[in-house]
């Protein structure tokens, strides 16, 4: 199904303003409110919807909350926007605490948090006052009718990598997968997403998350054969070491898949037995454009997952259009077949909480990595 064309041509506009417009340095209070009462309290906003932004702001992660809370103001300056008035809250010191003092003043949206295991904390504490969250996390496994998550989903990105392959004519798959949650995951939606392409699993190996693990499954796996392509479903670093295991440098098959955690890392680039592996992440096709606006305004250049915070604000902008302040937040909204467009490409929800964005196929060279099949600029039902 394709994007609704008014809903893209609006959050377009926004996104390529973001993308090009430079703003100039000041304090990020954007929307001040005089107010004669205690410092510790927010004033009585009668025109504007209350937004928590829960991420760390102390800590070891203090510098990815920041630069999400940096993406948030920018998406509020960009837009010009005066009815959302967005207050962030520290994690660090606890999720359920931050989430306890955001639903006490006031707040009908929470965006965050950053970790997948704060979630259920955070959720507790909003689901008894209907306040959803929309959470950076990219575990779907913490999605639920109210956790909508922004972070790509494991089964998105191998659904895509599997599509394309099977396009290439690839048919018998095997699976290199960690014991534990991740790997248990990652063979369910692999698994569904080679019955989408008309495939086959034929073998699959485990191992525990170590070096010698690896490698012996690698090889135990290469000794069992008879498959045409195999994901590594771990980090790159990871797949480094098994991938020589299973085909020399430069041998055409069988041919290495991975997960998004592939994204961003220059081992993929650098490893002779990568080489031709194919793997699906979200475009960057507006990142740096965007980083350089960020570091303009603020001096640094962000962590990736600061789109994320950036688009996460365009959405609240669009639902916000038809929201009346002070009611809850319409979370029946935020599940549009239409999908958004956001700073990271098109993406949408489905009922159960989980992203699905229009993702693009890279493949491993010497060096770097080549974009083999761009991400689609509309969803195909």
């Amino acid at each position: 199904m394709s994007i609704n064309r008014r809903k893209l041509i609006a959050l377009g506009a926004v996104v390529l303003l973001a993308g090009c417009k430079v703003i100039p340095k000041g304090a990020p209070d954007v929307t001040p409110v005089p107010d004669d009462r205690p410092t510790d309290a927010l004033p009585a906003d009668q025109q504007r919807h209350r937004v928590a932004l829960l991420v760390p702001m102390s800590g070891p992660n203090a510098a990815v909350g920041e630069s999400i809370a940096n993406a948030t103001t920018m998406a509020l300056l960009d837009t010009n926007a005066k009815n959302l008035r967005i207050t962030t809250y520290d994690t660090s010191t606890g999720p359920a605490a931050a989430a306890t003092k955001a639903i006490a003043e006031g707040n009908k949206l929470i965006l965050g948090p950053l970790q997948a295991d704060e979630v259920a904390a955070v959720a507790t504490v909003a689901r008894a006052s209907r306040v959803p969250l929309i959470a950076y996390a990219s575990d779907s496994g913490v999605a639920a009718r109210d956790v909508f998550v922004m972070g790509t989903a494991p089964g998105n990105s191998l659904g895509r990598t599997v599509s394309f392959a099977g396009k290439q004519g690839v048919r018998r798959f095997a699976l290199l997968a960690p014991n534990g949650d991740y790997g248990a995951r990652a063979k369910l939606a692999f698994g569904e997403a080679v019955t989408r392409a008309g495939g086959s699993l034929v073998v699959t190996e485990a191992y525990e998350r170590s070096n010698t693990s690896i490698i012996s499954a690698a090889r135990r796996l290469k000794a069992r054969g008879g498959f045409d392509a195999v994901l590594i479903a771990d980090g790159a670093r990871s797949a480094a070491l098994a991938a020589p295991q299973i085909k020399a440098a430069g041998a055409p098959s069988p041919r290495i898949l991975g997960p998004e955690l592939w994204s961003g890392e220059q081992v993929v680039g650098t490893t002779p037995a990568l080489r031709g592996a194919w793997f699906s992440a979200i475009a960057d096709t507006r990142f740096k454009t965007f980083a350089d606006s960020y570091q303009s305004r603020f001096g640094a250049r962000p962590y990736r997952v600061a789109t994320q915070g950036y688009d996460s604000v365009l959405l609240a902008i669009r639902i916000a259009r038809d929201w009346r302040p002070g009611t809850p937040f319409p979370t029946a909204r935020l599940i549009d077949p239409d999908g958004f467009l956001g700073l990271d490409g098109p993406f949408r929800f489905a009922p159960n909480g989980v992203i699905e964005r229009a993702l693009e196929v890279r493949e491993a060279r010497t060096g770097g990595v080549a974009v083999v099949s761009p991400a689609p600029d509309k969803f195909g039902d």
